[in-house]
Formats: C-alpha cells, structure tokens, sequence
C-alpha cells in the first residue's frame, strides 16, 4: 500500500514502498526579498509548531522553518532557541512552494 502525504507534509515528495518511505526527498522554501525577520523569543523557543500555528493556521507547518533557515537550523526542534535570528516566508509564499 502507498503511503499518500497532504501538501503540508514535509514527506509529500519522498516515495514509498510496502510501509516504508523511501529516502527522504527535502522540500525547498524559496527565499523572497519580503520574508520576515524574527527573533525567536521564550514563548516559541522549543516550539516551531507553536509559531507555524500562529502564522499559518497549520502546527504541522513546522517544518518550514528548518528548510528556510538551513545554516541557522538544523535539528528543527532543538535549534529553535531563544535568540536566533531566522527568516519566516510569507503564507504566499508557501502556496506557490507547497501548493496549499
């Protein structure tokens, strides 16, 4: 049986097979001169699904954070520390990247 992933999903391009997902196929959030600079403050910190709650209407968004933010970022949940300066794209953005 195929395993099927919503757009949201940061596995909706990797394949599968039996129950398995094959290797992991990385999704691209591309970098727009207007994408948000923010710090991480204690509310988020630890949190990425907090914030992509806040944003996007969609916790499972998490994700997009690690993918925007490669050299700042790289354990999407533990990296995320009070302090950090990251870049936030647009919901537009995530649209036209992920086809929400």
């Amino acid at each position: 049986m195929a395993v099927r992933y919503g757009q949201s999903s940061p596995y909706k391009n990797t394949g599968s097979f039996s129950n398995a997902l094959d290797v992991m196929k990385h999704r691209t959030i591309s970098k727009q001169p207007d994408d948000v600079v923010f710090q991480i403050n204690s509310i988020y910190a630890l949190r990425p699904d907090k914030l992509a709650y806040d944003l996007y209407d969609d916790a499972g968004l998490w994700w997009v954070f690690a993918a925007r933010n490669p050299n700042v970022i790289e354990d999407p949940i533990f990296d995320f520390q009070t302090g950090k300066t990251i870049y936030l794209p647009k919901k537009s953005t995530l649209n036209t990247d992920l086809g929400l």
